[in-house]
C-alpha cells in the first residue's frame, strides 16, 4: 500500500491532477458540463455520444488500465444530445490493487476539466426478494463496506473540507428529475440503497443477510469511491444502478460474471433511453 503522502498526490491540484489535464488537453479543448461513468455492460451509451476525442487510460498520467471484464478503459470528450461530456468507457475498482485514493482520482480530473455534475452507474446484484434481474435502479444512498475511504490522507483544503458531510450524497433535486423522468418515459424504476465491498469474491450467503439487515438493497464492488470523491469536490451526484442479477442468499444458484453482463446488455436500451433524457437537464 503506498503512503500517505503518496496517496495525497491524488488529491493535490498540483502534480498528477495537472499532469493527467494536460495530457486531456493535449487532444481535446473541450469543457464538459457533466461527467458520466459507465459500469459493467453499460459501455454501449458512449456510442451515442459525438466524440470530440478519445484517450485511453494507460495514456493519462495517475489513471491506470480497467481490468474488469466489460470495462474499454476510455475516456471520452464529446457531445450528448447536446451537453457537452467527459464519460468513462469503464471504470477502476478496489480489487485492482490500487488506493481508493486512484481508484476515485479520474473524478477529480473529470471536476478539473470542468464537470461540476456527475451521473455515476454501476451493475449491482439485487437483495431485495421483490425486485427481479433486469431492473433500474436509482440510487439514494449509499454504504461503503470496502474498508476503505479515498479520503484517508492528508487533505487539501482548497480542494474540500477535512470531514465532508455525506447527508443526501445524491442529490435530492437529482433524485426528483429522475423519478419524474422515468414516469414520463413509463420506466419501472427501484430505488434503494447501493452497498459497496472491495471484491473480487462474492458476498457470503450470511453477508448478504446482514447486508439485508442493514437496509442495503443492493450490492456491488464499485461507486462509492467515486461519490465521496465528487462530493469532497463539491459535485451534484446521480446514481442509476442496472440489476443484473439477484443476490438472494437461499438461492442455490449465483450469477457469473458472464451472467451479469448479459443481463447488463439486454436491460441496456432503456438505461440509455433513461439517461439520454436525463442529461440535458442536470
Amino acid at each position: 500500500m503506498e503512503g500517505m503522502e503518496d496517496v495525497a498526490r491524488y488529491v493535490r491540484k498540483d502534480g498528477l491532477r495537472k499532469d493527467a489535464v494536460t495530457a486531456i488537453r493535449a487532444v481535446s479543448s473541450l469543457t464538459p458540463e457533466v461527467a458520466i461513468v459507465l459500469g459493467s455492460g453499460l459501455g454501449p451509451l458512449a456510442e451515442t455520444i459525438e466524440v470530440d476525442a478519445e484517450i485511453r487510460y494507460e495514456e493519462i498520467p495517475g489513471f491506470a488500465a480497467a481490468t474488469a471484464p466489460g470495462h474499454d478503459g476510455t475516456l471520452l470528450l464529446g457531445t450528448l444530445d447536446g451537453r457537452p461530456v467527459v464519460a468513462m468507457r469503464g471504470r477502476l475498482h478496489p480489487y485492482d490493487g490500487m488506493p481508493a485514493a486512484q481508484v476515485a482520482f479520474p473524478i477529480r480530473v473529470m471536476h478539473d476539466l470542468g464537470a461540476e455534475r456527475l451521473l455515476v452507474s454501476n451493475a449491482c446484484g439485487g437483495l431485495d426478494p421483490n425486485w427481479r434481474a433486469g431492473d433500474l435502479m436509482l440510487q439514494r444512498d449509499l454504504i461503503n463496506f470496502t474498508f476503505q475511504n479515498p479520503l484517508i490522507g492528508p487533505n487539501d483544503d482548497d480542494v474540500g473540507p477535512r470531514f465532508p458531510v455525506m447527508f443526501d450524497a445524491y442529490d435530492p433535486e437529482y433524485v426528483e428529475l429522475v423519478r419524474r423522468t422515468a414516469r414520463g418515459l413509463d420506466i419501472e424504476l427501484r430505488e434503494g440503497v447501493y452497498l459497496a465491498v472491495s471484491g473480487p469474491s462474492y458476498a457470503t450467503r450470511a453477508e448478504l443477510r446482514a447486508f439485508r439487515a442493514w437496509g442495503a438493497d443492493a450490492i456491488g464492488m464499485s461507486t462509492v469511491f467515486e461519490v465521496l470523491v465528487a462530493r469532497h469536490e463539491g459535485m451534484r451526484v446521480v446514481g442509476l444502478s442496472s440489476v443484473t442479477d439477484m443476490a438472494i442468499p437461499d438461492r442455490d444458484e449465483h450469477a457469473t460474471g458472464d451472467d451479469v453482463l448479459a443481463m447488463a446488455a439486454a436491460s441496456g436500451a432503456t438505461f440509455r433511453r433513461l439517461v439520454r433524457a436525463i442529461i440535458p437537464q442536470l
